[in-house]
């Protein structure tokens, strides 16, 4: 049985997984992590879009 979430929680839970895998192991590929985490909990486009986005601009303030 689904569980409603409120609007952006599956965005969040999305976020905090990728973050405790790479806390996990941080010479985890990013790109393929977020993949994963795309279709693990079934992120709309706009949400997809925005973590794409989230992990390229940290990736780029990391290597500043």
């Amino acid at each position: 049985m689904s569980t409603i979430l409120p609007e952006g929680e599956e965005l969040h839970r999305a976020i905090k997984w990728i973050s405790d895998n790479l806390q996990d192991d941080g010479e985890q590929p990013l790109g393929p992590l977020v993949q994963q985490a795309i279709f693990k909990f079934n992120l709309s486009p706009k949400d997809s879009e925005f973590l794409i986005d989230f992990y390229r601009k940290a990736k780029e303030e990391r290597s500043c």
